[in-house]
């Protein structure tokens, strides 16, 4: 059997448009644990943002926790929102993390929407880390708390030894629009969305040559994203769910 990185383009192609079809559907998404599970659900700029940021670790872990949470705290008080999450705890998260992290969200969703921050700074241009690196800034600048489990889950910008995973993953639920993504985000254009790799997309996208670069970094985000344009150049990331099933399933092809 040939290999896929032995394949002609065309071949490639069609091998890839036909798992982004099978796998960019409800059916593939509810298959495992995912947290767009919860995501979708709502349809919500914040609470899919919520999800997008707690999604590390175990899928099954981070689903069960999502379900433990009333995104309803969002819209309550400094004071109210401690105590309703002082039982809450996911990893490197702890109670007072957790806290923290849903009243920075409540402040900024009194300032502005999180369509408006991402946009605005995607705008300028044309570019996606222009636009987390805008929101993390703010994100930051309306809280000044700050401990590990905090910083871990906001991250620090213009830190390119990160993927920012969590981040395209968010813009790629919120930009894209078929089954799996929502399109709540309608001026950033799909063609500038990058790749939000993880491990799993990391070491497929390596096996099946479509990626060089060994590191896992922001380098390969933008290698893999560059790559994905010469099969489809204005919807490069609709390859991201399949790929992610196949590194998470370890069914190389």
């Amino acid at each position: 059997m040939i290999a896929f990185k032995d394949k002609s383009y065309q071949e490639q192609k069609q091998i890839l448009d036909k798992l982004a079809k099978e796998k960019n559907t409800l059916n593939a998404l509810f298959t495992y644990a995912d947290p767009l599970q919860i995501a979708s659900k709502y349809k919500d700029e914040w609470i899919s943002l919520i999800c997008a940021l707690f999604a590390y670790g175990n899928a099954k872990l981070i689903l069960k926790f999502l379900e433990k949470i009333d995104f309803n705290i969002l819209n309550l008080s400094d004071e109210k929102i401690k105590k309703e999450c002082k039982n809450l705890y996911y990893r490197f998260q702890n109670s007072q993390d957790i806290t923290q992290i849903f009243i920075s969200l409540k402040r900024l969703k009194q300032i502005d929407s999180l369509e408006n921050i991402f946009t605005n700074a995607y705008k300028k241009e044309e570019k996606i880390i222009d636009s987390i690196n805008a929101f993390i800034n703010i994100i930051h600048k309306v809280n000044d708390y700050c401990s590990f489990g905090y910083d871990f889950f906001f991250l620090k910008e213009n830190n390119l030894k990160s993927t920012f995973k969590r981040y395209n993953m968010y813009l790629r639920w919120m930009v894209r629009k078929d089954e799996l993504d929502m399109n709540l985000f309608k001026k950033i254009h799909t063609k500038d969305l990058l790749i939000p790799l993880d491990t799993h997309t990391h070491k497929v996208s390596l096996k099946l040559g479509l990626l060089k670069r060994k590191s896992y970094d922001f380098k390969a985000v933008l290698e893999l994203s560059e790559k994905l344009k010469e099969f489809d150049k204005n919807d490069p990331i609709k390859y991201d769910f399949a790929l992610y099933r196949i590194g998470q399933n370890k069914k190389f092809l």
